[in-house]
């Protein structure tokens, strides 16, 4: 019954696979899926203890692999794996009880194996001169531009009207939007970039029919990301705008935007999708639609967009910890009027008015205008004192009804604690209600890094040094 080891995988037969493996005679080898025709090692009955993959990698991004396959007994394996110093996979099976479920579950491993090294890969690549570069278009309070820092790409260009905006940018990023008003940019001072980001207004477009090509597209404020794409030509773009884009104008909006994309621009777009926020790690239902393309001479004809992660999170981990100002607590006249007006349009057929989130929900979409804040209520019983610090008919509720505060609304976009909110809290729920959710902008920004990786690299090798200076590859993936 031979059996090899790959990455903590068990292969029955002689079609290897995996990402980290060890073999017999001690070497480590890098595999994402089957290779025809790969050699086949002698099978692995002995414990292969320790490597640290050091050499060419900055020294943070050490990789240390634990794996063990131990025969205790003649029936009996253990397998294991650590990456990155985290423990990634263990079992312990009779070999006679194998199932489909161990199986999977190895197959899971290397699915999770598989996406730590594409993040350890996309740091070498993107540290010092290799850094991917992006240009942030509409660029609010930044939501683009933390998603792609934190994957280790470089801002060098940003572009913000709004002067409320650019005092918020000024505090987090230590200096202002370079551009103000993108209609009066001139494409030549933007600098040379591989990643165009924007969530750009959604406008309809006046001309009847496609007769010039992108200019089609002019009086919108699409037509500057088109003019900037036609003149810098970066390798790829990622845009985000609201769910009504797909049947805004009856669907002509989105289908001449798709047409300038590919058929003016010559740009490779994948069918844009829509990403709900809740479905990413933040407790808000929030779906927007993404649209991102490659240039077409880099030979990307496929993209996926970044699978649901469905972590788990609710309302009560992003409340505040502690008791928070009277303020935002409703007075009773306003409660008592928000109960009629949801009342008359009940009575009416209507699902209109506030709405009260349990602490074990998700919020609804956080929004700008309109009952944006009264459809995120909450109940909070931590309030001590119920005198107004703001001038408010009749008093305070008893009811502990509030509205959330900016923070809470930063935390729902995925906006880190550390992110200073220097505005009026009118202004902050603006800013919030119109910025991207961090988490579903970085996923997809994640797979597009892929993807150009890939085209990249498709034909290199990224060679590594262990310890005692011998050569290891890791195969490109």
């Amino acid at each position: 019954f031979p059996v090899t080891i790959w990455a903590g995988i068990c292969v029955m037969g002689d079609n290897p696979s995996g990402l980290i493996s060890a073999s017999p005679d001690g070497l480590i080898y890098g595999l994402s899926e089957p290779i025809e025709g790969a050699e086949v090692k002698s099978p692995c009955l002995a414990t292969f203890n320790r490597y640290v993959i050091a050499g060419e990698l900055p020294e943070e991004y050490a990789l240390q692999v634990h794996g063990s396959m131990a025969v205790t007994g003649l029936n009996t394996w253990h397998f294991g794996a650590y990456f990155d110093g985290m423990p990634l996979f263990y079992v312990r099976v009779d070999r006679n009880e194998f199932t489909d479920t161990v199986e999977r579950s190895l197959r899971e491993f290397t699915t999770m194996a598989s996406e730590r090294v594409q993040e350890l890969r996309a740091k070498m690549a993107n540290s010092g001169k290799n850094k991917l570069t992006f240009i942030d278009l509409f660029a609010g309070i930044g939501g683009f531009r933390i998603a792609l820092e934190n994957l280790g790409c470089q801002c060098v260009f940003s572009s913000e009207i709004d002067p409320h905006s650019q005092k918020v940018y000024l505090a987090n990023y230590g200096h202002l939007p370079d551009n103000q008003d993108i209609r009066k940019l001139e494409v030549k001072t933007v600098p040379d970039h591989d990643i165009l980001c924007g969530g750009f207004p959604c406008q309809a477009f006046s001309v009847a029919g496609r007769k010039h090509g992108f200019e089609d597209a002019r009086g919108t404020l699409f037509f500057e990301v088109a003019r900037i794409l036609h003149e810098k030509k970066p390798k790829a773009f990622i845009l985000e705008n609201v769910q009504g884009l797909v049947h805004h104008d009856r669907g002509k909006t989105l289908k001449t935007i798709l047409d300038i994309l590919e058929k003016d621009l010559h740009y490779f777009v994948p069918s844009p999708q829509i990403l709900n926020a809740r479905y990413f790690g933040v407790p808000q239902n929030r779906p927007r639609i993404f649209i991102v393309g490659f240039r077409e001479d880099l030979n990307i004809y496929h993209f996926s967009y970044p699978q649901p992660t469905h972590q788990e999170t609710c309302l009560k981990d992003i409340l505040e910890e502690k008791e928070v100002s009277v303020k935002y607590y409703l007075s009773n006249q306003y409660l008592e009027t928000l109960f009629k007006h949801k009342a008359r349009h009940q009575n009416k057929g209507n699902g209109f008015g506030y709405e009260i989130i349990s602490p074990d929900g998700i919020a609804n979409a956080i929004v700008v205008g309109g009952m944006g804040k009264e459809r995120n209520l909450v109940i909070d019983k931590r309030l001590t004192n119920f005198t107004p610090v703001t001038r408010i008919k009749g008093e305070v509720n008893k009811l502990f009804v509030r509205r959330m505060t900016p923070r809470e609304w930063a935390r729902l976009q995925g906006f880190p604690d550390s992110f200073q909110i220097v505005v009026s809290d009118v202004q902050a729920y603006k800013q919030f209600g119109n910025s991207v959710a961090i988490p579903v902008v970085k996923a997809v920004a994640k797979e597009v890094m892929k993807a150009l990786d890939l085209s990249r690299d498709s034909q290199e090798n990224i060679s590594l040094k262990d310890l005692q200076g011998r050569q290891l590859e890791l195969l490109s993936i």
